[in-house]
């Protein structure tokens, strides 16, 4: 077995205990934790039981997870962690949520796995190896116009500058939404991601890039045949200001709209 094979099992292992402490949870607490940002006590339960496994398991790699920050030196590979995406979903019931897991490696991922706890579904990909869902291998839309295309959008920005930032996402929506055939906004960067991997969504703009939420999703995309760049249109790395994942057909159309949102000239 190659050694992404068996980082691939150890991923897959992962985020099945994961599951199970979230449908084990019926009920939990909920804290504020930043701007509008909530944290549940199932997100640090997932994490902390993760990291345990992760440490026993591959003790040589590293890990960043959202809630409890960098652990461990791996030499530049580490696990990107994101122990409940969604949290603002999983805490209102809404079952569209994600637990995400990627090993970076450098500047890009090279395993993924994803599950979606209340949809029964996980997805997983390894370098050079393909994308999965449940063991069955998928592929991104072939979509070639936006007026074909179904969209999704991340969450507006909060914090320092959020007004500016939001200003250009309006553009961004009045534009794609006078053309494109659906717009959507799901609240997970996890399933926006799982699902352009899936041909269920033809792009997803998210107009951020923290690498718990985004490095697995990133390597589905790819392995199922999408493209994921930054907003200006160059190769997403793990550094990316944004993660903007769309099938191969739609990616000048969707970096022009970004271009006239956000004010490029080329």
């Amino acid at each position: 077995m190659s050694e992404h094979a068996a980082l691939l099992d150890v991923a897959r292992e992962a985020v099945a205990k994961a599951t199970e402490i979230v449908r084990s949870r019926p009920s939990f607490s909920v804290s504020a934790k930043g701007d509008r940002d909530l944290v549940t006590d199932v997100d640090t339960a997932v994490e902390d039981a993760l990291r345990e496994f992760l440490a026993t398991e591959t003790p040589e790699i590293g890990v960043l997870g959202e809630e409890r920050g960098r652990s461990g030196d791996g030499g530049g590979r580490w696990w990107a962690l994101d122990p409940i995406d969604g949290t603002a979903n999983f805490a209102r019931g809404i079952p569209l949520c994600g637990i995400s897991l990627a090993l970076v490696d450098g500047a890009h991922s090279t395993v993924a796995a994803i599950t979606l706890p209340h949809l029964g579904v996980t997805y997983t990909a390894s370098r050079g190896e393909g994308a999965f869902r449940d063991g069955e291998r998928i592929g991104a839309s072939t979509a070639t116009a936006v007026s074909d295309a179904m969209i999704s959008v991340g969450d507006f920005a909060i914090g320092e500058l959020a007004e500016e930032q939001n200003r250009a996402r309006l553009r961004l929506l009045a534009d794609l939404g006078a053309r494109a055939e659906k717009i959507r906004m799901f609240g997970s960067a996890a399933i926006d991601l799982a699902w352009v991997a899936d041909g269920k969504l033809d792009a997803a703009l998210i107009l951020a890039n923290k690498p718990w939420d985004t490095m697995a999703g990133v390597l589905l995309v790819r392995e199922a045949g999408g493209v994921v760049v930054d907003r200006d249109g160059s190769e997403h790395t793990v550094d990316s200001a944004a993660t903007i994942a769309v099938g191969a057909g739609l990616r000048k159309e969707i970096v022009d709209a970004l271009d006239r949102a956000f004010g490029v000239v080329r």
